[in-house]
């Protein structure tokens, strides 16, 4: 293990503790990482800022699990980050829009509900989720690791146990799969180029 290592299996053990101090740095390290992640993918800033609690939450909670031979310490942050990300972003999918008895949104997201652009694309990120579910298992691992969790093609060839090009067989396979079904598709026109 190297001093590097050392030192961010050393801190991810004292914040497991509960340590504060140990949680400043992890924060002071990664925090800004975090943020830009979660504005990338989330409407508004305050759902951002919610966002990043949770994820140092989480982070402290299974900070006893990080193993730097697996990871650098900002793949492992980053991981846990997306992961999160994505799990609220399926929450909302799944969570219908609170309605007025006029039928309209209600409530903070009642303005962005009714913003016609980020409805297509919601609706467009639905189509390609269910797009990527329906690809043979290999090719949908291989696009979800890689994309959506952020693993080189190396690190999914070793997760799965398979040769590296067949790794990088599937992805070519899944993504070609994947752009002619959605080009097929007239709701998804503006979402591939």
């Amino acid at each position: 293990m190297t001093d590097g290592n050392r030192e961010d299996w050393q801190l991810m053990q004292t914040v497991s503790e509960g340590d504060e101090a140990a949680m400043a740095v992890l924060y002071d390290r990664f925090g800004a990482l975090v943020f830009r992640s979660a504005c990338q993918v989330l409407p508004t800033r305050a759902e951002a800022e919610d966002a990043v609690q949770e994820i140092f939450v989480r982070l402290w909670k299974t900070a006893v699990r990080y193993d730097p031979e697996r990871a650098k310490l900002v793949t492992w942050v980053m991981v846990i980050t997306r992961r999160h990300l994505i799990d609220r972003l399926r929450r909302r999918r799944v969570r219908p829009l609170d309605l007025s008895l006029e039928g309209e949104p209600a409530g903070r997201e009642a303005s962005a509900a009714r913003t016609p652009g980020r409805l297509e694309q919601a609706e467009r990120n639905t189509i390609l989720f269910d797009r990527i579910h329906q690809l043979p298992e290999l090719q949908r691992e291989v696009i979800e690791r890689a994309y959506l969790h952020g693993f080189t093609l190396r690190e999914v060839a070793e997760q799965l146990e398979v040769p590296l090009g067949t790794v990088k067989s599937a992805l070519s396979r899944g993504l070609t799969r994947l752009r002619d079904r959605l080009s097929d598709d007239p709701r998804m026109q503006e979402g591939v180029g």
